[in-house]
């Protein structure tokens, strides 16, 4: 696998843009890696100032390595270079509270979502 290096200037926002359908807010995504057999997945995700996910499970694992700005969880506040890892069907929010953040979103398999 080659190494991946992308700035926050790498991704073109607008073609990235991600609205919550729950929360209305906008965050930028790009996958970087997905694997065709577990689907398991990484992305680069910019949680804008203000931009935190409402309480929700997964049935995948994740976890969360912060590339810039301070990363805000209901499991506490992680500052570039952390990493956190969320268990399968764990409860949990996530994203920038008093400034942009910048992070790799990992799973262990396929994405899902279910908002409590």
């Amino acid at each position: 696998m080659s190494d991946i290096v992308l700035k926050s200037e790498d991704i073109n926002l607008m073609e990235h843009k991600h609205i919550s359908k729950t929360t209305g807010k906008a965050s930028y995504q790009q996958v970087l890696v997905e694997d065709e057999d577990t689907k398991m997945l990484v992305k680069q995700i910019i949680y804008p100032k203000g931009c935190i996910t409402p309480w929700h499970t997964h049935n995948c694992a994740h976890g969360i390595y912060v590339l810039r700005g301070m990363l805000h969880t209901n499991l506490g506040d992680f500052d570039k270079g952390s990493f956190v890892w969320f268990k399968e069907g764990s409860k949990a929010f996530h994203g920038g509270k008093d400034e942009d953040v910048e992070v790799l979103f990992i799973t262990n398999k396929k994405f899902d979502i279910n908002y409590l």
